[in-house]
């Protein structure tokens, strides 16, 4: 068999069953050698990004990892956004991006590259070239085993057109899949001393703690000892729902989150890292740990978080019942459309065992509170602040779920970075419902404008966050690319457009238009922020007032 051939053998006898690709010359031969395997699934996406983005999505809900395929360095670069996030996500993705020929390198044609350099910025791990078609077939199950290891990585096997047509390739097994140890007896000791202190304590779930076994293990410890439970601000994927316990989530803005954290003496990081602003500002502190705090790490994401809270649990006598999320859902919204408005339908409609997708940006900041109480679902969200996540993260969770309904709730500025994603769903058949919220801008910029202290922006500056001229249509947009949409100016009209959607097979996409949530300056964002936190004590608020205000 040729080199192609074995190396999709490899990918196939190991669980790797997709393949999400955008192909060229240089990768035709493993094109052509998708006939003769039938267990993998090549799903073809019409920008490269889509398809690192897929890839991630289907690995989150899959737990194991699809493959791409990749054109050149130039393809790569296409798709470097998506890697950025899946490895932030600790995502695992096999990344196989074609080359020129070996002998064909030297003579520098139009697309040659130093795809290694590119490629190690998103898999730091592990980059490899095939250097001969004997080989392929163990590079292959080497960057199986990078990419499944702990914690889970994107692995870049490079390969070039002649590795890839050449005769004599053989598959080859990877080893088995790295089970994961619980945290040590000692970080274990420190943890459960940190509790007992009676100080103030908050315990940091993200990766693998946002599982609903280690989620309720977590909850029996917080419910015995008083800590506090907090959730990454970005987590790869979120079990939550009616039925299970109620994590909050570290803000985004860092003035929030500082009052999420403030007055904590120990912060317990269970697969999560120690929290910190998001961007840098003038005059503020780039670390979110208070002053004084002292951070305790009980297991890494290289460890299982449920064994170690099981762990940690023990050592504490934490056996009662925790306090689970009670079935609620808002009421049916009424009136003209508004970005809580959408949040709240979703939350009135939301169907059981449904995997929801957040890159809705300053849109969706009332998603979490409306959909707390909803029957169980699975949040995935932006783990490494790319934009550009959302649509092919739903092409890949459809298509390692289909017997479950995808929801991505995507901003405007976002969509358009992606937007191919759409054909894709139609292609394929995928039953994801998107909701794009075009307010006509970068919302999220133009409180970023202002926090960053450019404080004299004038017309020239904000036109730039502003997309207004001309509004896009995303309904027209997904229309052309085989896919069903409306647009929906009023609550009743997006209610029923969601209704149907969710009720329908086949992507769908709704263009939910609604006003600016978040424009202009501290003077109206303080007071959105304020309303838009329904029963925020009044302590908070005079502290929120203090940090963001001038």
């Amino acid at each position: 068999m040729n080199g192609a051939q074995a190396l999709l053998q490899t990918l196939a006898d190991a669980g790797v069953e997709v393949c999400f690709t955008n192909p060229g010359t240089s990768e035709m031969h493993f094109v052509a050698a998708l006939d003769t395997e039938p267990r993998m699934r090549a799903v073809l996406a019409l920008f490269e990004g889509v398809a690192t983005g897929a890839a991630d999505g289907y690995a989150r809900m899959a737990g194991k990892p699809a493959a791409t395929l990749l054109h050149l360095g130039c393809g790569l670069g296409n798709g470097l956004a998506n890697l950025h996030n899946a490895r932030k996500g600790k995502v695992p993705v096999v990344n196989i991006v074609g080359d020129h020929a070996t002998y064909h390198t030297r003579y520098d044609a139009q697309l040659q590259s130093d795809i290694e350099t590119v490629a190690r910025n998103v898999s730091p791990g592990f980059v490899r070239t095939a250097q001969s078609t004997a080989a392929l077939g163990r590079d292959a199950a080497d960057a199986i085993a990078a990419a499944r290891g702990l914690p889970g990585q994107v692995a870049t096997l490079i390969l070039p057109a002649d590795v890839s047509w050449g005769e004599g390739g053989q598959p080859c097994p990877p080893p088995p899949p790295p089970t994961p140890a619980a945290a040590s007896d000692e970080a274990v000791q420190a943890a459960a001393q940190a509790i007992r202190s009676g100080e103030k304590t908050i315990v940091l779930l993200g990766g693998h703690a946002l599982r609903e076994g280690a989620l309720r293990t977590a909850a029996r410890i917080a419910a015995h000892s008083g800590a506090q439970l907090l959730a990454e601000v970005f987590p790869t994927r979120m079990e939550r729902g009616a039925g299970l316990p109620a994590v909050e989530r570290v803000a985004y803005l860092a003035e929030l989150a500082g009052v999420q954290l403030a007055g904590a003496r120990h912060l317990v990081l269970v697969d999560a890292k120690s929290p910190v602003s998001f961007f840098a500002y003038p005059g503020k502190a780039s670390d979110l740990v208070p002053e004084g705090c002292t951070v305790h790490t009980l297991c890494s994401p290289a460890q299982d978080a449920a064994a170690s809270l099981d762990k940690l649990a023990a050592a504490l006598g934490a056996t009662a019942e925790p306090p689970l999320a009670p079935a609620r859902r808002p009421e049916r919204p009424r009136g003209p459309l508004t970005a809580p408005k959408v949040c709240k339908a979703v939350g009135h409609l939301l169907p059981e065992n449904a995997i929801v997708i957040d890159e809705a940006i300053t849109s969706g900041l009332m998603l979490g509170a409306m959909t707390a109480g909803c029957p169980r679902h699975d949040l995935l969200t932006l783990t490494g602040g790319a934009i550009g996540q959302g649509l092919p993260n739903a092409v890949g969770a459809a298509i390692a779920c289909p017997d479950r309904p995808v929801l991505a709730l995507i901003g405007d500025g976002t969509a358009m970075y992606t937007i191919q994603a759409l054909w894709t769903m139609a292609r394929e058949k995928l039953h994801v419902v998107s909701v794009i919220f075009n307010n006509a801008s970068y919302s999220v910029l133009n409180v970023e404008l202002e926090r960053v202290g450019a404080d004299e922006a004038g017309s020239k500056a904000k036109s730039q966050l502003d997309l207004k001229g001309p509004v896009l249509n995303f309904a027209q947009l997904a229309q052309g690319m085989g896919v069903h949409a409306v647009r929906a100016r009023t609550a009743e009209d997006f209610c029923q457009a969601l209704e149907y959607a969710l009720a329908q097979p086949g992507p769908h996409l709704i263009e939910a238009l609604v006003p600016e949530a978040l424009s202009g300056a501290r003077r109206r964002v303080l007071p959105w922020l304020l309303r838009s936190l329904p029963g925020l004590p009044q302590p908070v608020a005079r502290a929120l007032k203090r940090r963001i205000a001038p």
